[in-house]
């Protein structure tokens, strides 16, 4: 087609009606034929937007060819919320009509959900009743058809009806149909199956009917005859058959239950129970009887038989007296429990058997006999130790029992003697001896008894037998009382007869008793006490002595020895003692030795000496304790009584806990003062007393506490090259060494000085101070005791002004026509104050002129003085301001030429901050603006590319900017090299930095323009220095000097255009002027830029390169 020629858009192919499977993927098919206007697909009404994936529609895609006008709609993985309308429209474009296709349908085939009954089988059907089946097939598009088969046999007489889905457009299909239960039902399946167009083949559901109906009789099996002997198990089973569910079997006898304990065979469709009855004597005549039935029976059946015991006697008793003496009657029964049949009773002694008897036979339990028989024997000594048997016989069981006893004849012992240590040889107290008694014959073995002087002793052995009869051995430690003592041995038996023996000992014995006494009553410190000893009966006699702790006495004064029991002797001794308070409780020990035996005998009195109270050698006197803790002074005292009375005095005043909760003392009378403070500190007194007196003694409580500290000087003031000492005074307990740290608070690292301390003074000193030690100091004073104390220290250093000076100062721009004011700024900083003078070309200004007006602001040590210039007039107000800053220590001088408005100087220290990625920060520093608004432009290209991108920074005034949106060429370099060049009288400066990331984009040209530059209309090219004004504002309000260095800015900018290096855009112009003196209106002005070749390096250019892998690179180029 010509250019500038019209075609109407129209359809190639339109969209047609689509039938879907749920699951499928759909395409309707849209293409047209030369398309200029924006294509996209309405569904339902809605616009489902131009892009070829649809946002929002994770399903749907316009497919094709763009080129050939195919945008078709494909919808993946059809839903049923794809079953609606859908056209294909072309907007209108500048040269065609919009058009629209036909309305087309998407119909969706969705298959019925799984079907499923809707019957209760929870509770199984009765043979013979009518039940409703009802399947239901949910949720299909269209409505779906059902199939019911009984058995795989398919069901007649089906009704269906439909009715609404789960979700719009869906319907649920339902059938029913009537089923008459039969027995042969049970355990056959029903089946439902669906089937609409959407499946290949029917869905479908299962359920398995359960019909009951009643059981079979039972039978018993295993019970071959009806008499039985007892004991014996018999297993029975009760078998049912039939019924469903199978028929629950239990047992009875004689009409309780015995068992109600069953298993099902389900594959030969038969209930048993299985009996383990154990036959007793007790079963005899009973009725045995298995019942069976289930739910649907109308009455248990049974089985019944009757079981006939035969049974031995439980028990045969043998009663009578089976022990008695040579010579005697012997008069025994035997008798047997309850038998079927009854039994015979036989006796035998020995191997003989006895025929003097009497039998008898009465009825029994369980419907048996009970057979009785007794006899009378005469024993002889012949007769002792022979077994008689009663013997039981029962001829229906072919059963014997018997019941045995051994027959005892009784006769007396023969002889007893004894083994004992000679009756002449003494023995030592707690010695071990052993005295054994021997007996021999008689029936039963003699029994044997230990006497002590008569009386019967149970401590002896057991008695132990031998081959020709027995012994006992009587075990003794010997003591006095065994002394002289007749020991005896008895030998007797159930004969009634009795033979003895005897033996004498001689034992020596320490004391046997020890005895303290006085008549003193109360015992007090300084008094004389006497104390008696009185020892008991010892063999030999024994000799007394004393002792008090590691303090022997010896004898004391000792009495004649008097006779005393056992045969001993008995001896008294007597001690004097003056008492003290370290005699309290102590014991005063009396010994009665046997030199003989070579030990004796001790007893002690507890000494209870009464004395005032005393403080212990460990008592304290100095206690020290941390500030807001808890004091306690302990009180180490003694007395007797224990009871005592202590008051504590602290300068004099006494304390009292009443009122004054900070003070309590314990039952113990140890003060405690809760929360000290260091104004508790101090000497305490305490003075206690109890029924004997008096005592004091006086403890010293030392408060430590954390320090507090303050400044000796704030602020101190030195002279910049002095020495400076600051000072601080800390109150701490206690003062230790290394107790003051110093810290600067300032910015930057500054050497702090020399510390050192004198007690509680902390002193910092600063040699040869400079500007950079001025702040603020911090003065940390730590005792050990947290938290530790600061106080911060402000440090003036003094100096001489020092006036703000560099290119962006020196000048002030402004038009001289009469109309404008200019500001002329001299920033100083110096301490003490500075004061400002001024002077115009030489000549000191008088600022009683209205058109010059001064305005001098402090901030700290900073000061700025600026005049304000008033209708400037090129003539008289084009020259030099001399600002002379002064204090007491010295002055500064700043020269500021006041000029007409002329293009900015160029910036300074052009250089790249930081690349990443997509993106680069730059920066510089702006030079003087030449008295206008100066903003900046960023120019770049990629090597590749012949046209040029820019970028406007913004805020105007920043001289930071990060240039984004750079796009890398898909290679990886981690060492891609950045080079800076700035061109310089003189040659190049080249800096080369390593790129972290490997960044395939580099900025060819950075356009920095600044200012203003006028530009004669007559073509004039000036001096090559390009000044960027683009979107000017022509306000003059900034003729003054001031501006702020390297201001944080937003790294926000606006993408401006995109040119051809050929073809930069005409809306932006340069304009030069060669007179100083000639004055261009800027109200309204907007110069355009022109177009500069590309290619040329001049002075002042500052190029930033980055070389990559392949070739590829950009420039960054800034021109003043």
């Amino acid at each position: 087609m010509c250019p500038g020629t019209h075609a109407q858009q129209a359809f190639r192919s339109e969209p047609r009606n689509l039938t879907v499977r749920m699951g499928a993927t759909a395409v309707l098919r849209c293409e047209v034929l030369r398309a200029s206007g924006t294509v996209q697909w309405v569904k339902d009404g809605l616009l489902l937007g131009p892009q070829r994936s649809l946002p929002g529609f994770p399903r749907y895609s316009m497919i094709g060819n763009p080129t050939r006008g195919q945008y078709h709609l494909q919808i993946e993985k059809a839903q049923l919320e794809d079953d609606a309308s859908y056209e294909c429209q072309v907007g209108r474009s500048e040269s065609s009509q919009a058009i629209i296709s036909s309305t087309v349908w998407v119909n969706m085939l969705i298959p019925p959900s799984k079907p499923y009954f809707e019957v209760d089988m929870a509770t199984p059907w009765t043979a013979g009743k009518k039940y409703v089946v009802t399947c239901i097939a949910p949720d299909a598009k269209p409505m779906a058809e059902i199939t019911l088969y009984k058995d795989g046999v398919e069901l007649t007489g089906v009704e269906s009806f439909n009715m609404s889905g789960s979700k719009d457009k869906l319907l649920n299909t339902h059938a029913e149909v009537i089923v008459t239960a039969l027995s042969s039902d049970n355990g056959r399946q029903l089946a439902c199956n669906a089937k609409n167009p959407a499946l290949f083949r029917p869905v479908e559901t299962t359920m398995t009917m359960s019909v009951q109906f009643p059981p079979q009789p039972p039978v018993i099996v295993g019970l071959e005859r009806e008499d039985v002997k007892a004991g014996r198990t018999l297993v029975l089973e009760c078998v049912s058959h039939g019924g469903n569910p199978l028929a629950t079997l239990h047992w009875t006898k004689n009409g309780e239950v015995l068992s109600t304990t069953w298993k099902k065979d389900v594959v030969a469709q038969k209930s048993i129970s299985i009996l383990y009855w154990k036959i007793t004597p007790a079963d005899n005549q009973a009725v045995l009887c298995c019942e069976s039935v289930n739910l649907v029976s109308l009455s248990p059946l049974s089985v019944s038989r009757k079981i006939t015991v035969l049974f031995e006697p439980a028990e045969v008793t043998l009663l009578g007296e089976f022990t008695t003496i040579e010579g005697q009657n012997l008069v025994l029964s035997c008798y047997t429990t309850s038998s079927n049949p009854p039994v015979q009773i036989r006796w035998w002694l020995g191997y003989k058997e006895l025929n003097s008897s009497v039998a008898t036979i009465e009825e029994g339990d369980n419907g048996g006999m009970i057979t009785i028989s007794n006899m009378t024997h005469v024993v002889s000594r012949e007769d002792d130790g022979l077994q008689l048997t009663c013997e039981a016989f029962n001829k229906g069981t072919h059963f014997s029992k018997s019941q045995n006893a051994i027959i005892n004849v009784y006769y007396p012992p023969l002889k007893v003697w004894l083994d004992t240590p000679p009756q002449d040889v003494p023995l030592r107290s707690g010695t071990t001896v052993h005295l054994i008694c021997f007996s021999t014959g008689g029936n039963p073995p003699g029994t044997l008894t230990w006497f002590k002087n008569g009386k019967a002793l149970s401590d002896a052995l057991r008695q132990t037998s031998f081959d020709r009869g027995v012994a006992r051995e009587l075990v003794l430690v010997l003591t006095a009382s065994d002394n002289m003592a007749t020991y005896r041995c008895d030998a007797t038996n159930k004969a009634k007869k009795t033979i003895s023996a005897h033996t004498k000992l001689m034992v020596n014995f320490t004391a046997i008793s020890m005895k303290i006494s006085t008549k003193q009553e109360e015992l007090r410190r300084g008094q004389m006490l006497t104390l008696e000893c009185q020892s008991g009966s010892s063999n030999p006699k024994a000799s007394i002595s004393w002792s008090l702790g590691a303090l022997r006495f010896g004898k004391g004064v000792e009495q004649p020895p008097k006779r005393a029991q056992f045969g001993g002797v008995s001896v008294h001794s007597s001690l004097s003692l003056n008492l003290s308070s370290q005699h309290h409780n102590q014991r005063v020990i009396c010994q009665a030795y046997s030199p003989v035996l070579a030990e004796g005998a001790n007893t002690f009195f507890k000494l209870n000496v009464l004395y005032p109270p005393e403080f212990s050698p460990e008592q304290p006197t100095k206690v020290q304790v941390v500030e807001n803790y808890m004091a306690t002074i302990p009180l180490l005292v003694s007395a007797n009584p224990e009871k005592v009375s202590c008051i504590w005095l602290h300068r004099r005043e006494k304390l009292v806990k009443v009122g004054y909760l900070r003070y309590n003392w314990s039952d113990e009378n140890a003060l405690e003062i809760r929360n000290v403070t260091r104004n508790n500190a101090g000497v305490y007194t305490v003075k206690c007393s109890n029924d004997e007196g008096v005592n004091q003694t006086s403890i010293m409580l030392d408060v430590q506490y954390a320090p507090s500290v303050k400044a000796e000087k704030d602020p101190v003031l030195v002279n910049l090259g002095e020495t400076a000492d600051l000072i601080c005074v800390a109150d701490a307990n206690p003062i230790i060494s290394d107790m003051f740290f110093w810290k600067w608070l300032g910015e930057g690292e500054v050497e702090v000085g020399q510390e050192t301390q004198e007690d509680k003074y902390g002193l910092l000193t600063i040699h040869n101070v400079t500007r950079a030690h001025a702040g603020l100091y911090q003065c940390t004073a730590n005792n050990g005791i947290a938290p530790p104390a600061t106080v911060d220290v402000q440090l003036i250093v003094q100096f001489k002004p020092e006036i703000q000076k560099g290119a962006q100062w020196r000048k002030v721009a402004s038009r001289g026509d009469g109309t404008t004011t200019a500001e002329v700024v001299c920033w100083a900083e110096g301490i003490p104050r500075v004061d400002f003078s001024w002077e115009k070309n030489g000549v000191l200004m008088d600022f009683a002129n209205h058109r010059y007006e001064e305005q001098t602001v402090s901030e700290g040590s900073f000061q700025t003085s600026t005049v304000r210039v008033i209708n400037v007039s090129a003539a008289l107000d084009y020259a030099v301001f001399s600002c002379t800053a002064r204090n007491s220590l010295g002055e500064d001088k700043l020269d500021i030429q006041l000029v007409s408005t002329n293009h900015p100087d160029p910036p300074t220290s052009f250089r790249k901050v930081s690349v990443s990625h997509d993106s680069v920060t730059l920066e510089w520093i702006p030079s003087f603006n030449g008295g206008l608004q100066q903003r900046f432009r960023i120019r770049y290209r990629s090597d590749q590319s012949a046209s040029f991108l820019y970028m406007d920074v913004f805020p105007p005034r920043a001289s930071t900017f990060t240039v984004t949106g750079l796009k890398p060429s898909g290679y990886a370099d981690n060492n891609a090299v950045l080079t800076i060049t700035t061109m310089e009288p003189g040659g190049y400066l080249t800096e080369v930095l390593t790129v972290v990331f490997g960044v395939l984009l580099v900025l060819n040209s950075l356009g920095c323009f600044f200012g203003l530059r006028w530009k004669k209309r007559q073509g004039q090219t000036g001096n090559h220095n390009d000044l960027f004004i683009d979107g000017l504002e022509s306000s003059a309000v900034s003729n003054s000097n001031k501006y702020e260095s390297r201001e944080k800015i937003n790294a926000a900018a606006q993408r401006t255009l995109l040119l051809d290096s050929g073809s930069e855009s005409d809306s932006n112009v340069y304009e030069s002027y060669e007179s100083s003196h000639y004055y261009y209106p800027t109200g309204d002005y907007m110069p355009p830029l022109s177009p500069l070749p590309e290619e040329t390096r001049r002075l002042g250019e500052t190029q930033i390169y980055l070389g990559v892998n392949k070739g590829n690179s950009k420039h960054l180029i800034c021109r003043i």
